[in-house]
C-alpha cells in the first residue's frame, strides 16, 4: 500500500518532468538551443535530429548559430529549419554556418504562446488526475477484495490528496515562471 503512494509520486514526478520538457519548446522571444530540438534533417535518406548533424550554439539573446559537421548539408539543414512552421525562423547561411536571428515577439504572439502554455498545463493536470484516479481505484478494489481495511483506504486517500496538492503547487510555480519568461519584453 505504501508502494502505491510511492509509485504515484514517481508518476506525478514524471508528469511534471514532461511538462518542463514541453514548456522548454515554447518560444519566449529569446534565443534558446532547445528551440531546435524538434528539427529533423533528411541526411543520406533518413531523418536525423539536427543536433546529430550540426552543433547548435546560442550567440546572444537574439541569435542562434548552427554549424554543420558536414558543410555539404548546409542547404538541407537551412531548408529543414525554414520548413518548421512552428519555429517561424528564417535561416541565413554563408556556406559555413547558419545564423538564425530570433525576432522579437509581438504582444499578440506572446499571448498565443501563453495559450499554448495553458494547454500544456491542462494536459499535465489531466495526467495527474489520472494517476490519482488509478491509485484510488486500486485501493478500493483491494478493499473490496479484503486486502485493505477502511482505515487503510482513508489513509491512502489523504496521502493522495496531500501529494496532489504538492504537485499542483509545483506545476503552478513552473507555469508562472514560464509565463513570466514569455511575457518579458
Amino acid at each position: 500500500m505504501a508502494t502505491d503512494i510511492t509509485e504515484a509520486e514517481k508518476k506525478l514526478n514524471d508528469v511534471l518532468e514532461h511538462f518542463h520538457e514541453e514548456a522548454k519548446k515554447l518560444r519566449t522571444g529569446r534565443a534558446n538551443a532547445t528551440m531546435l530540438d524538434s528539427v529533423h534533417v533528411e541526411i543520406y535518406g533518413q531523418m536525423t535530429p539536427l543536433n546529430h548533424v550540426a552543433s547548435v550554439k546560442v550567440v546572444d539573446a537574439q541569435l542562434i548559430q548552427v554549424q554543420p559537421f558536414d558543410p555539404s548539408t548546409i542547404e538541407k539543414i537551412s531548408a529543414s529549419i525554414r520548413d518548421d512552421i512552428s519555429l517561424g525562423l528564417n535561416p541565413a547561411d554563408d556556406g559555413r554556418v547558419i545564423r538564425l536571428p530570433i525576432p522579437a515577439m509581438t504582444e499578440e504572439r506572446r499571448k498565443e504562446v501563453v495559450k499554448q502554455l495553458y494547454e500544456k498545463v491542462e494536459d499535465a493536470n489531466i495526467a495527474m488526475r489520472n494517476v490519482r484516479h488509478e491509485v484510488l481505484n486500486t485501493a478500493k478494489t483491494q478493499k473490496n477484495d479484503g486486502d485493505l481495511g477502511e482505515d487503510d483506504v482513508n489513509r491512502i486517500e489523504k496521502q493522495m490528496s496531500a501529494l496532489m496538492e504538492d504537485y499542483k503547487m509545483k506545476l503552478e510555480v513552473a507555469k508562472k515562471v514560464k509565463e513570466d519568461e514569455i511575457m518579458r519584453v
